[in-house]
């Protein structure tokens, strides 16, 4: 079977598992009403108005009685029915009469029924239950939904499920989902001490802790020295900017609902910047620029806020107040296409830096609403193209997916679990050089547009650290682990050499601290086991006549007797390479 066959079969075994969860859930409750059951990427999902509140022991019961349906092998028969004969079947189901209402006038209206179940809807299904395996689905969650999404509209009970092929298939897909619950960067967030959130303090605001801002410094570290050594210059810019700057970029015309409210000041309204852009333009206005100026690289790890909703909030991968890894191209059009293409070079530089070698591009064209000359839209879709294919990358075309203002390339990562995140982003921007009435004199003396690239290597810092614990499952890489080397001296006797060697260690620029506490020595290597410290380092006896010492590495393997000045040579070289233990 073809993989998209295949995708099309799991689409069908889900949506009628849906439709088996419904009976069943009907059959427990005669009253309940019943809304809509869609398939879902990995499972399904139907939404209940029902008589009381479910507790997760109901889900056993639920689907105890999905597994007698199951069992019973009926077919899913559709049939087509005049309005009136559908508005008769769900006379007393509110919300399906408001679904049937909402078909179109001469629009086809099918029903789906097995056993004793029928609803309205367009299917596809199995051809009968025999094709769908007891054995191969598991009902996961209880949840509240709004009807259609709509916060004034009644609150619905939804209970999310995953069915597969198979019960193999099931296993494995369980077994992701733990693997991706031991690397919940929320939860290693708090057990290795990261970083917080505080609702009471400000919702979507991160409070980053020493260790965690320990790695954030060597993110940003590298960041800069990558940045300078690639031609870019650093700006700083101002939290705040009057109206006037958001109202000339189009922010608050187009981007209000994400801002903040307005602050007044001055007769004047302030607003908290949403975006660095606007910023950088300012900079560059303050002098007229020649075609010898250009390109301008500027860059600026700058925090914005955005005012994302309540409910979309998760961890560090949305948040209302974060850094973002970003930087402004202003070049001729002479210069686009070797610009982009060196903007892409170094995005997939730092992507491999950070340990991602899976990316794949996604490159957006032109939406139907847009602004700028079409010649220049298609110049820049082909430079951005052109770039991708130079560097052998594998992509898909978002036809229609660019911004009202200007093409762009998505770069997304693969993780550790084969989990795809989107990271770096090359922006073209045809609106805000109109906008603000950007020129550079050109060779011919005639002021002309400068192209403006907006470009993110990293996305936001926030995001981009949510996203590396995650695929490192809080095992950093020694140059990331904010604790490089724990000292753990096998008793009291030894505590003054350990202190010495923390000294000269730290000299040598690493990360490191002394365990000098009461713990028994095992105590003491679980607790950096548990931190994962990349390199344990045990000091007796032996260690403290001899100058020595004995490693242990996070991943278990054990090194004795080896020179300090061997170790020290041993864990510059991976730090420098980047490289994993």
């Amino acid at each position: 079977m073809a993989k998209e066959d295949a995708g099309e079969k799991l689409s069908r075994i889900r949506h009628s598992m849906a439709h088996v969860m419904a009976e069943a859930v009907l059959q427990m409750f005669p009253s309940a009403q019943i809304t809509i059951g869609p398939a879902i990427d990995n499972g399904f999902y139907y939404d209940f108005d029902l008589p009381r509140q479910l507790v997760n022991d109901d889900l056993e019961e639920i689907a105890a009685r999905m597994k007698a349906i199951i069992a019973e092998g009926k077919p899913f028969v559709r049939t087509v029915v005049s309005r009136a004969e559908a508005r008769k079947q769900f006379a007393d189901q509110t919300y399906k009469l408001e679904l049937l209402d909402a078909i179109a006038e001469g629009e086809e209206v099918s029903l789906y029924s097995q056993g004793g179940f029928t609803d309205l809807c367009r299917g596809p299904h199995v051809e009968s239950t025999k094709e769908l395996k007891a054995d191969a689905f598991k009902l996961m969650s209880i949840a509240g939904a709004y009807w259609r999404g709509k916060e004034t509209n009644p609150m619905l009970t939804r209970i999310y499920g995953t069915a597969w092929a198979n019960a193999k298939d099931l296993r494995l897909y369980l077994q992701h989902l733990e693997d991706v619950e031991k690397r919940d960067h929320r939860k290693l967030g708090k057990e290795l001490d990261l970083f917080s959130l505080h609702e009471e303090a400000g919702p979507g605001l991160v409070y980053w802790h020493p260790m965690g801002a320990r790695i954030r410094q060597s993110i940003e570290n590298f960041w800069r020295s990558e940045h300078y050594a690639n031609g870019y210059e650093m700006v700083y810019t101002p939290h705040i900017g009057r109206s006037w700057l958001w109202e000339t970029s189009g922010h608050l015309d187009f981007y209000k609902d994400g801002m903040y409210p307005p602050m007044e000041m001055d007769k004047s309204d302030y607003y908290v910047k949403p975006m660095n852009c606007p910023f950088h333009i300012m900079i560059y206005k303050n002098s007229k620029h020649s075609y010898r100026d250009l390109p301008c690289r500027w860059a600026e790890l700058g925090t914005v806020y955005r005012y994302e909703k309540a409910g979309a909030m998760h961890g560090l991968m949305r948040v209302r107040g974060f850094t973002q890894d970003d930087a402004h191209l202003f070049v001729t059009p002479d210069q686009m296409n070797d610009e982009i293409l060196e903007v892409l070079r170094f995005s997939l530089h730092m992507l491999h830096s950070f340990g991602f070698t899976e990316i794949n591009a996604y490159l957006s064209t032109k939406p139907e609403k847009s602004v700028g000359d079409p010649a220049r839209w298609a110049a820049a879709t082909e430079a951005l193209r052109q770039a991708i294919v130079a560097e052998g990358l594998s992509y898909e075309i978002d036809e229609g997916g660019g911004a009202f203002y200007g093409p762009k390339i998505d770069l997304k990562i693969k993780d550790a679990i084969g989990r795809e995140w989107q990271l770096s982003t090359v922006q073209f921007d045809f609106n805000e050089p109109e906008r603000f009435d950007m020129t550079f004199v050109d060779k011919d003396g005639v002021e002309k547009r400068p192209y403006m690239i907006h470009r993110a290597l990293l996305g936001s810092i926030e995001r981009f650290f949510g996203v590396l614990i995650e695929h490192y499952a809080g095992a950093f890489p020694p140059w990331l682990s904010p604790e490089q080397i724990k000292l753990i001296p096998v008793g009291e006797n030894f505590f003054d050499y350990a202190k010495d060697l923390e000294k000269r260690l730290r000299k040598e620029g690493f990360r490191v601290s002394a365990d000098l506490g009461d713990d028994r020595m095992n105590a003491k290597i679980r607790n950096a086991q548990q931190l994962k410290i990349p390199y344990m380092v045990i000091i007796g006896e032996r260690e403290a006549q001899n100058d020595q010492v004995s490693v242990r590495l996070r991943t278990g393997k054990q090194e004795n007797g080896l020179s300090t000045q061997a170790f020290i040579e041993m864990v510059k070289q991976k730090v420098e390479s980047k490289e994993q233990l």
